[in-house]
């Protein structure tokens, strides 16, 4: 078993994404490339925003950001992505480079999951344990799909935008040189502390805390 999912990882980590679209789209007090991709192993509409001189930076900062509907839309207090995505956004422009804006909300158990989730969270369990709560893994998410839209940009070289371990290991094990790994911001507030404190006891994320 273990021997053909190793060979099904090969298989998605090798098939070739190309760029479907690109189009320059005004955002906040900037502009970004809208990229679309065709050939993704999970079929799913992600995308990339080129920011800044993207095109001709060697080793791009690249942040790979999950989408969060409550977060990056409404402002949630129960995480820090929509902060995240928002310092994401300005500090790649500066650099140059791309946000991977991927369809896996809920770390990939999906909205209404999500909202499950938060329900049992409001009872006193963490991030984790609400997951597991509902029969779910701690997090879906699968980053093949990350190092294809990459490769289908011609970017094998990478300065990675994270606080998780996982992204980069994830990456490097498709074949994607993160040189050099940058945390995000602290974006702690009383709604979000035991979130965030969850986070890096158990899933060791790089997140100061111990004096925020």
């Amino acid at each position: 078993m273990k021997i053909i999912n190793l060979l099904k990882k090969l298989l998605k980590t090798n098939q070739t994404a190309t760029v479907r679209q690109s189009v320059r789209v005004p955002i906040e007090n900037l502009e970004a490339d809208f990229i679309t991709f065709q050939g993704l192993v999970d079929n799913q509409e992600h995308i990339a925003l080129g920011l800044g001189n993207w095109k001709y930076t060697d080793k791009p900062l690249v942040r790979i950001h999950s989408e969060c509907l409550t977060g990056d839309v409404f402002g949630s207090g129960k995480c820090d992505c929509g902060e995240q995505l928002k310092e994401s956004i300005q500090e790649i422009h500066k650099k140059g480079g791309l946000v991977l804006y991927l369809r896996q909300e809920g770390r990939g158990i999906g909205l209404y999951n999500k909202l499950d989730a938060y329900a049992l969270q409001a009872k006193g369990l963490d991030t984790y344990e609400a997951n597991q709560q509902l029969g779910l893994k701690d997090d879906l998410r699968d980053y093949t799909v990350a190092a294809q839209m990459l490769r289908a940009l011609g970017i094998s070289k990478i300065k990675l935008l994270s606080n998780n371990p996982d992204k980069m290991g994830q990456l490097r094990s498709h074949g994607i040189n993160v040189v050099e790994e940058i945390s995000t911001g602290v974006f702690v507030k009383p709604s979000n502390r035991k979130y965030l404190e969850a986070k890096v006891l158990k899933t060791h994320h790089r997140i100061g805390l111990a004096h925020v």
